[in-house]
């Protein structure tokens, strides 16, 4: 099967109490094109990029994913 391109971003949305101090949403992986089959498999891709500093805070990160 041939691959399609996709974006990707990944995002990381503060605490509760960090929002309350101010804090904002951050990219953390900026967007980054990427060859996939399908939206899930570019979603992986996204998944996999995410820096291992992060990896303990994933109920706060998002993952956009869009076909280009």
């Amino acid at each position: 099967m041939k691959g399609k391109v996709f974006q990707f971003v990944v995002v990381i949305h503060p605490t509760d109490k960090e929002a309350e101090e101010g804090g904002s949403s951050k990219v953390i992986v900026p967007v980054t094109a990427v060859i996939a089959n399908d939206q899930n498999s570019a979603t992986l891709q996204a998944g996999r990029a995410i820096p291992e500093e992060y990896l303990s805070k994933l109920d706060r990160i998002e993952v956009a994913v869009r076909p280009f």
